[in-house]
């Protein structure tokens, strides 16, 4: 309207008239006054009393406004009504911040005000000294004037900075957690709200995430800790997790039975086993499920799904024994009772337990599950949802065997048992060579299995060919001595080429060889030259190192980082077991060398056919050249004239190699 800026008549008429259309006394007023402040006249009295009134009084500067005056019209705190039109994003937020605390409480979940640090600028007017000048002043005396200097002022506008703070409203975008898997874009939708944009092959879920089935047939039972040791957002979090899985895994045709039990102090079963034949009634039956908070009895919880979980008619009746039973228990608390006799009697009724929890909960889960191949542990809540396709495939590896398979392999465990690992570490690396045998089928067209034990000399306790099945296996490693004498692993592995992986103690040509050394890392001074013959002749060296031991000299053992496995204790053993077998098979799938190491004996030169190889004798005749030749009188098998030239493939050669052996004998 033009004018003069009159700031306190309007804030006098504002005392005076009111708010027009106001209404009662219990709605808060609020008075926005937008002003350069620069007002003619004064205003700190009108302002006080409009802030006698309990009037809230935001004071926003235009152009380049005058802030003393403005903080006079402004509501305590200064920083929280003091705002700045010139930057009107900053403004809007600074007035939504303050108004919806405390004067308003419909800001959206999660928002939150902030204030960060800023300057308000402003254009003054100063005099300023530009220089003196000649000026010319009057006398007393008559028809005189007098010279003097005389100031020079002009007029400057300068821009002036006011440190200050400004405010933001902020709130969560629903993008922020990363929902969107495999390379997904998260577009959010309003506060709460958002989709995914999927790359090519991922649009099936929501979240982009790969559609896993469960093409196995199982009987699948959640165990899901309900006490107050996991709280309550861990019992969400795990009711999410069930929820994401069930939704990746479990399609239409599935042919998976799934049931949902929970416990504390006391256990109930929600979703029985297989009430549910859609996956949408299945959610509505999760979202459902409430927080408990009691004690944590894990054990009491197992024996009870043990006797009660499977007893509800499955939706494949037709195939009820032959189905696997599952039980997964989601946990993230110590048990306040035992757990190892309750999971004992659950392995008894056939039922296959996988455990998932925390990383600080991997002891209990292995003593529950019996087998550290059997735990799933997660170091933050994000990592839990990338556990899905390992838990799928845990639940679908039910009675199919591990380790190697059906892969050929020839295995030696070379184990240090001298005093510098002392009889109750021995006892754990024995330990340790027994489960891991555990993981291989034994028997003479499969897995070939030897152990060494060594301190100043190297014992074979068995050899390759001893033993055809697990158990004899088994029993014969717990009848291994401890030893208690200086290590030399030199000596040890020097043994194993030489008296165990040869043809004569029962190693099969055309077979994969793997030698795993377990040692405390002492005695490994020598050990260099052996590892490097061996792997020359086509054997890999292992080495699993337990405690402090120079990485040098252990690198120059194992050839490769790869071979190299260092743990800190021998409690840890076990749960680097996964690792060491997937290793050792890696090498069972690999390509062979038939040649390696030499099937030939007496100095024959192993030669390499398409497929086959065949031995090359001097002096001796045979396939492997086993047979002397004497002059005058030979003794060579009518089969095989000398210097025999023919060829075997790894299969003949193994049946031939037992027939060998079987005469010797």
């Amino acid at each position: 309207r033009g004018g003069s800026t009159e700031t306190g008549r309007a804030l006098k008429y504002i005392l005076h008239k009111g708010f027009p259309g106001g209404r009662n006394s219990s709605v808060p007023e609020v008075l926005i006054i937008i002003s350069d402040g620069k007002s003619q006249g004064s205003t700190a009295m009108p302002a006080m009393q409009v802030k006698e009134r309990h009037i809230t009084v935001f004071a926003v500067g235009i152009k380049f406004p005058r802030w003393e005056e403005l903080h006079v019209l402004a509501s305590e705190p200064p920083e929280r009504h003091l705002l700045f039109a010139g930057d009107a994003d900053d403004a809007a937020n600074g007035l939504y911040s303050t108004l919806s605390d405390p004067v308003c409480t419909a800001t959206a979940p999660g928002c939150k005000a902030e204030s960060h640090p800023c300057e308000r600028r402003t254009l003054e007017t100063v005099k300023e000294l530009a220089d003196n000048y000649v000026c010319w002043k009057g006398s007393k005396q008559p028809n005189a004037v007098q010279a003097s200097l005389c100031p020079f002022i002009r007029w400057k506008r300068v821009l002036i900075k006011h440190p200050s703070r400004c405010f933001r409203t902020t709130c969560p975008d629903p993008c922020d957690s990363q929902p969107c898997q495999n390379g997904g874009t998260c577009v959010p939708e309003g506060l709460d709200r958002y989709h995914c944009l999927c790359v090519l092959g991922y649009g099936a879920d929501i979240h982009c995430a790969a559609k896993l089935s469960l093409e196995c047939g199982v009987d699948l039972l959640f165990l899901m800790d309900s006490s107050a040791g996991v709280t309550l957002e861990g019992f969400l979090r795990f009711k999410a997790f069930l929820k994401r899985f069930l939704q990746a895994v479990v399609g239409q045709d599935s042919p998976v039975s799934v049931g949902v039990a929970q416990y504390d102090d006391s256990v109930k079963i929600p979703i029985a086993l297989g009430q549910h034949k859609d996956t949408f009634s299945l959610m509505k039956s999760i979202d459902a499920l409430n927080f408990s908070g009691g004690g944590t009895l894990t054990g009491r919880a197992l024996q009870y799904i043990a006797q009660h979980g499977f007893r509800s008619t499955p939706v494949f009746a037709d195939v009820q024994d032959a189905l696997p039973r599952v039980v997964v228990l989601l946990t993230d608390s110590k048990s306040q009772d035992s757990v190892a006799e309750a999971a004992k009697d659950t392995k008894d009724q056939n039922l296959f337990l996988i455990g998932v929890g925390s990383s600080f909960m991997r002891a209990e889960l292995t003593a529950v599950t019996g087998n550290p191949q059997q735990t799933i542990v997660y170091s933050d809540p994000q990592d839990l949802f990338n556990r899905i396709p390992e838990l799928q495939r845990k639940i679908c590896s039910v009675g199919s065997p591990e380790g190697c398979q059906a892969q050929s392999l020839d295995l030696a465990f070379a184990v240090d048992a001298s005093s510098g690992v002392g009889l109750e570490n021995f006892l754990h690396l024995r330990r340790f060579v027994r489960s891991s045998c555990l993981h291989f089928v034994i028997n003479r067209d499969i897995t070939q299995i030897a152990l060494v034990i060594y301190g100043s000399k190297a014992h074979t306790v068995f050899a390759l060919d001893t033993h055809t099945s697990s158990s004899a296996v088994l029993q014969a490693i717990d009848q291994v001595p401890f030893l208690g004498d200086s290590a030399s692993a030199g000596s040890a592995l020097l043994h194993v080429y030489s008296d165990v992986m040869t043809v004569q103690k029962g190693a099969r040509p055309g077979v994969n060889k793997v030698v795993v050394l377990l040692t405390n890392g002492g005695g490994m001074q020598d050990a260099a030259a052996p590892a490097q013959q061996l792997r020359h002749n086509g054997i890999l060296v292992f080495v699993v190192v337990v405690g402090y031991a120079g990485r040098d000299t252990l690198l120059r053992v194992a050839g490769s980082p790869s071979y190299l496995v260092h743990i800190s204790s021998y409690e840890d053993l076990q749960y680097y077991q996964g690792l060491i077998i997937e290793r050792i098979c890696e090498e069972a799938r690999s390509p062979v060398n038939l040649c390696k190491p030499n099937p030939c004996m007496n100095q024959g030169v192993c030669i390499l056919g398409p497929g086959s190889y065949r031995c090359e004798c001097h002096g001796w005749e045979g396939p492997h050249c086993e047979i002397r030749v004497l002059r005058g009188d030979s003794l060579r098998s009518p089969a095989f004239p000398p210097q025999s030239h023919v060829q075997w493939s790894p299969r003949g050669l193994q049946h031939f190699s037992r027939a060998l052996q079987h005469s010797k004998r």
